[in-house]
């Protein structure tokens, strides 16, 4: 007698499980290639920890990057805020301390050229107030120099004498106190100035100081500039005409 057909696939199905459970089929792997690994030399981590360092200064620096608020005041990346101080005006005790030059009037041409050249420096070095700088200056005449400016205060005023610009008041010690022969001597070296070679810092210093010394030579401020471009190179001559320069700054 046959065999029922459901019993067979039941059978079959056993014999299949069975085989399966016997002999597993072998497992797959995707391993990578191996690698070698190249060891890092010393300059290469020294370069590392270098750029490390660097980003995290910059960071810091981002961080704590100044910013100015609407009141005034400044505000930090760490969240403090400090006012901002008004840089301080050159008092008469900060001007005395740089030891400025005095003047009698009895120096020449070349004593008042270095007066003028000190109260310069001092102005600067100082950030002395254009307000101040009259009055800062007339304090280091001495002998006859401070009887010429007394006599000028009494004519023209104490306000007006000091609230004119320094430049005035050097160019009136000019005419007072330098001789006429002497500035003949200067007109003359002015005139014939020019730049040697390309030495432009040197020309401009000294056509400054004669331009100073030599006031009635140059009456109007286009004078003074078409004076200092005719002692320019050739090459360069051009070129500074060709902006048109109103002023010698």
């Amino acid at each position: 007698m046959a065999p029922r057909r459901g019993t067979r696939t039941r059978t079959k199905t056993r014999t299949t499980l069975a085989l399966t459970t016997t002999n597993p089929a072998p497992a797959t792997t995707n391993l990578a290639p191996a690698t070698a690994t190249t060891p890092m030399t010393d300059v290469a981590i020294r370069t590392l920890i270098a750029q490390g360092v660097a980003n995290a200064l910059a960071e810091q620096s981002i961080q704590r990057n100044t910013t100015l608020n609407d009141d005034g005041s400044q505000g930090f990346g760490s969240g403090i805020v400090r006012p901002v101080r008004p840089t301080r005006e050159c008092t008469y005790n900060d001007f005395l301390k740089c030891q400025p030059l005095n003047f009698n009037g009895t120096e020449g041409v070349v004593g008042l050229t270095q007066w003028f050249k000190r109260m310069e420096t001092l102005f600067y070095i100082n950030n002395c107030v254009v307000k101040n700088q009259v009055k800062f200056t007339t304090c280091t005449l001495h002998s006859v120099a401070l009887t010429w400016w007394k006599s000028h205060v009494n004519i023209v005023g104490h306000n007006a004498a000091y609230d004119m610009p320094c430049k005035t008041l050097m160019k009136m010690m000019t005419t007072k106190y330098c001789p006429r022969n002497e500035i003949k001597k200067l007109e003359i070296e002015i005139w014939n100035l020019k730049v040697k070679g390309t030495d432009l810092t040197s020309y401009t210093q000294r056509f400054q100081e004669l331009a100073l010394l030599c006031g009635r030579m140059f009456p109007e401020v286009s004078n003074e500039v078409e004076k200092y471009v005719g002692g320019l190179p050739d090459m360069i001559q051009g070129n500074v005409m060709a902006t048109k320069p109103k002023t010698m700054e």
